[in-house]
């Protein structure tokens, strides 16, 4: 039992994926960004900011996972929960780190996306959001909620737009945190009511990006297609149909890939993850942990303002209802927000014909502020959209900004 009872809520395994190669150590530089004080003959001092430590002591607490009924405790969650999700999500993240189109494997991405849900409350973060969600004060009972609730968020990040970016012509790369499963809205500050102690801001809050490292030099971003389709709103705003428990329709066609981050969008990303951490982060290199020096206090809401998350929606269609088709010649159908026909808002015109402006509007202006060549690459028409736009394609889109812009849709950025 003893085995068991050393729990890591970062699993080794994926703490290992940021390790470079050619590291012989095998060790992390990890920050403690709450030292404790302690005290010690009398005297109190404060424990080591910064160690030097390998994957097996970092990221762990004891009986995290331990259930206990009286004298009598039980580690069976962390044996048979925690290691068949484990053993089973290693070959999906292989997957998704190295995904090339026109590939569409279903059951690694079914894998992934369990594995992305569970990460996320697993944590010592978010099992107190799931305490506090589920109004749960006793650790068995939020334990059990975990394993009951591990689906929660992947309906809604199944109807995201994906998008998978490359750090590998950048100095620095990717640091690791205490949450993997790092979210960032504009609208919502690392003090504010959204963000306090262990709160984020909701995965279904229009404007709310999730990002999760893949590797050390790749990160996979998804973006909710509202925030796509609307970038000048509320973030904070429910994004159409925010109910998590439902089935949603995934599209690997849509998955964006070949964008190569900078050094400084690294280092930007590497700041969002740090301010999003509970306590503890961990980088190959000591100067990643610090990304705060090279980036001269930046505002928050400037990494949204500056679309550093945002997919290309130039790579991006514009797509309506979706019909399938079974053997037994049953049908279903779902619009782009998950709802059923039934549902009073189905196929919703009005916000269709809105949402038909303002996307075309952010195409324009993100073609002006990037230029023609695109930020990511979608599947579509049995190709790859084009890493460059011809001066034809380009001219068409910069003039989607003025032809659909209204004083409402005011672009953010001159």
């Amino acid at each position: 039992m003893t085995l068991y009872r050393n729990n890591h809520y970062v699993p080794v395994w994926y703490q290992e994926r940021f390790i470079p190669l050619g590291n012989e150590e095998k060790k992390f530089w990890y920050h403690d960004l709450k030292p404790e004080t302690v005290v010690s003959n009398g005297r109190p001092y404060k424990r080591k900011a910064l160690l030097r430590w390998g994957p097996k002591k970092c990221f762990c607490q004891d009986d995290l996972y331990t259930t206990k009924y009286g004298q009598w405790l039980s580690t069976e969650i962390e044996e048979k929960f925690f290691g068949p999700v484990d053993a089973f999500a290693r070959p999906a993240l292989d997957y998704f780190s190295n995904f090339s189109h026109p590939s569409a494997e279903g059951d690694l991405f079914h894998r992934f996306l369990l594995y992305m849900s569970i990460q996320k409350l697993r944590t010592p973060k978010g099992l107190a959001y799931l305490a506090n969600l589920t109004r749960q004060i006793d650790k068995n009972a939020v334990l059990f909620e975990l394993q009951r609730l591990q689906k929660i968020f992947c309906a809604i990040w199944t109807e995201c737009v994906w998008s998978i970016a490359d750090a590998s012509q950048s100095e620095t790369k990717f640091i690791l945190s205490d949450h993997p499963v790092t979210v960032y809205n504009q609208g919502c500050f690392p003090l504010s009511e959204w963000c306090r102690d262990y709160r984020d801001p909701d995965i279904w809050l229009s404007g709310t990006h999730t990002l999760f490292p893949l590797t050390i030099d790749k990160i996979l971003v998804l973006t909710n297609l509202s925030w796509v389709r609307y970038p000048y709103g509320n973030p904070t705003k429910h994004r159409p149909n925010s109910n998590p428990f439902r089935a949603a329709m995934f599209k690997f066609t849509g998955i964006q890939v070949g964008r190569s981050l900078s050094d400084q969008e690294v280092t930007a990303i590497n700041y969002i993850i740090k301010s999003r951490a509970y306590r503890y982060i961990a980088a190959s290199e000591k100067s990643w942990l610090f990304p705060e020096d090279k980036l001269k206090a930046p505002r928050w809401d400037s990494f949204g303002r500056n679309y550093l998350l945002m997919p290309d929606p130039r790579s991006v269609s514009f797509s309506g209802e979706i019909i399938i088709g079974y053997k037994d010649k049953r049908t279903d159908s779902f619009d782009v927000y998950g709802r059923k026909p039934w549902h009073s808002n189905y196929d919703d015109k009005a916000q269709h014909d809105r949402e038909w402006e303002t996307f075309h509007a952010f195409q324009g202006e993100f073609a002006r502020l990037f230029g023609p060549r695109r930020r990511g690459l979608s599947f579509e028409t049995h190709r790859l959209t084009p890493e460059v736009d011809s001066d034809e394609y380009h001219a068409y889109h910069l003039g989607l900004e003025q032809k659909f812009k209204k004083h409402r849709y005011k672009s953010r950025r001159t």
